[in-house]
């Protein structure tokens, strides 16, 4: 039997409805964008991923000497996203009661869910040999460490294929929030890009919601990437002034930077714990100082910071006695949602979505 070819006018139709397969499954895949509100999600745990870091105590440190400590990063996947659809990211850094189930993984959940991929850094879990404790953990891990892992990190994700590497933005909480406000720094930047052979790649965008304005930089100038710092006005942690201060000088360093004060907000707004009630210490007193060699120097005792003996003996010095107020607020955090998904919709170059 005699075996015969599709007519001309058949494998036309066929490429046709072949063609408009393909740009039906193209336009059915959702671009990443962010949704008012921001979407409900379950409890789907992460990946938890070891991603090779550093444990400078100081900046000063930063460098290939430092301790080597793998980084213990929960991976949150962007839906819809591969190699030929990339994603930006978002490294979200803990505060300094460790990762909270109803903060870091749940904004992670979201900002998957809406295509955006988030990676949750837990800084105490990735250095239980170094300290456990609340007290011995705000001494011996510090901020230094956080901005290792966050840095780590971002090689990482500039590594996988479904991500943008140019578009990755850091998003710290109250003493991760203070990594992220340092992590603007252009020669700290320098350091830990040539530890993780970043080359060019900096972080995109920088949130900071409710992180003590406590830390100053002889040298202000910046990676250039925008800042977003939030938090609210009866936040006893939070001194507006300084922080004030520490705005104008990341604008001064080359950084556009918007502060928001949410009115009624007490700190952590968008953790776990009820309030209002009290909590803590304040460490408005603490003044550290950011020199041109990156050492770290008390403005109050004038000592250099150079392992957890000074650092006990500075924050010993500087610690206040009152506490602070924490308490979830819902309203608030709704604010807070939206603010943050406008900021970094400009950042990442994203339409929003109601």
């Amino acid at each position: 039997m005699a075996l015969h070819r599709p007519a001309p006018c058949l494998r036309r139709i066929a490429g046709l409805a072949a063609a408009l397969l393909l740009a039906g499954l193209s336009a059915a895949r959702a671009e990443p964008a962010f949704t008012d509100p921001w979407p409900a999600v379950g409890d789907a745990a992460g990946r938890i991923v070891a991603v090779p870091s550093h444990s400078p105590f100081v900046p000063s440190e930063i460098g290939p000497d430092a301790p080597a400590t793998p980084a213990h990063v929960t991976w949150y996947p962007p839906a819809g996203a591969d190699a030929a659809h990339k994603a930006p990211a978002v490294v979200l850094l803990h505060g300094a009661a460790s990762v909270d189930d109803n903060r870091e993984p749940h904004y992670a959940r979201q900002l998957a869910a809406m295509g955006i991929g988030a990676a949750v850094v837990d800084v105490f879990g990735a250095r239980r040999d170094i300290a456990t404790s609340f007290t011995d953990r705000v001494i011996r891990i510090t901020e230094t460490m956080a901005l290792a892992d966050a840095y780590a990190t971002l090689a990482w994700l500039k590594a996988r294929p479904e991500i943008d590497g140019g578009r990755v933005a850091v998003w710290g909480f109250s003493y991760g929030a203070m990594a992220s406000i340092v992590a603007t720094n252009a020669a700290i930047a320098d350091r830990f890009a040539a530890l993780y052979q970043l080359g060019d790649t900096r972080f995109a965008a920088h949130v900071a919601f409710y992180g003590p304005c406590i830390i100053g930089f002889e040298q202000p100038r910046t990676t250039g990437a925008p800042v977003l710092m939030a938090w609210g006005d009866r936040d006893a942690i939070m001194d507006p002034a300084r922080c004030q201060v520490t705005a104008a000088a990341l604008r001064q360093g080359g950084s556009q930077v918007r502060t928001i004060v949410y009115p009624g907000a007490v700190h952590q707004w968008d953790g776990s714990r009820p309030g209002p009630r009290p909590i803590g210490r304040l460490l408005n007193d603490c003044d550290f100082q950011v020199e041109r060699d990156l050492t770290v120097r008390d403005g109050n005792l004038g000592i250099a910071m150079g392992g957890s003996f000074t650092r006990k003996l500075i924050l010993a010095n500087c610690v206040g006695g009152e506490p602070y107020l924490i308490g979830r607020d819902d309203a608030v955090r709704a604010r807070s949602d939206r603010d943050v998904a406008a900021f970094l919709s400009a950042a990442f170059g994203l339409a929003q979505r109601s």
